[in-house]
């Protein structure tokens, strides 16, 4: 009998020790993945009515959507996450309807957006004119852009992810992909 107390107490103070170290700890926050970065470079995109650099860890691909017309295309940047879209248009007399099409795919996005930044640019000797848009929060497309040459040609741009939409854990990549939307519209040639 002396034994079998002996196996109750020790399974009791086994018990009692097990259910005092009960401890909740809290959650690991949410980590994010490390991102690395390729290497800045860019090469020549030929389309029909226009030229400019490209990112060369990205790829074209037509626009496939139901509502692409010709010339529209995709640039495809797998190891981001990313696409750029592009939609080109020949203006003829009616570059206000253009400009005022793209503000508004714009500004569909307050609905999520905390802000909005337009940047204009204007560089008269190469017939280059246009508008950075940078959407702040967890929006769609985080930057959007337009350029032309006032006169014949107009082309829009939009980055999107195709992932959920985070502006904390996306920031770093837009930044990135930002100076080379900046590189392709400070490039932009028009062939006509």
């Amino acid at each position: 009998m002396n034994l079998a107390k002996s196996i109750d107490l020790l399974l009791l103070l086994i018990a009692i020790q097990f259910l005092s170290c009960n401890h909740s700890f809290p959650p690991k926050p949410e980590g994010y993945a490390r991102i690395d970065y390729p290497e800045k470079a860019y090469r020549l995109l030929t389309e029909e009515h226009y030229q400019f650099e490209i990112p060369v860890y990205s790829s074209v691909e037509p626009d496939s959507s139901p509502r692409a017309q010709p010339g529209w295309i995709n640039l495809v940047i797998p190891a981001l996450n990313a696409k750029i879209h592009l939609s080109y248009k020949q203006v003829n007399g009616n570059l206000d309807e253009y400009i005022t099409d793209s503000r508004t795919l714009v500004y569909k996005h307050t609905v999520k957006a905390e802000g909005i930044e337009e940047t204009p640019f204007i560089e008269r000797d190469r017939k280059r004119y246009g508008m950075v848009y940078d959407l702040k929060g967890n929006v769609a497309s985080a930057v959007q852009f337009f350029v032309t040459d006032s006169t014949t040609n107009f082309l829009r741009g939009s980055l999107y992810f195709n992932c959920v939409p985070n502006r904390d854990s996306l920031s770093p990549v837009i930044d990135f992909l930002r100076e080379d939307i900046i590189h392709m519209i400070e490039t932009t040639k028009w062939k006509n």
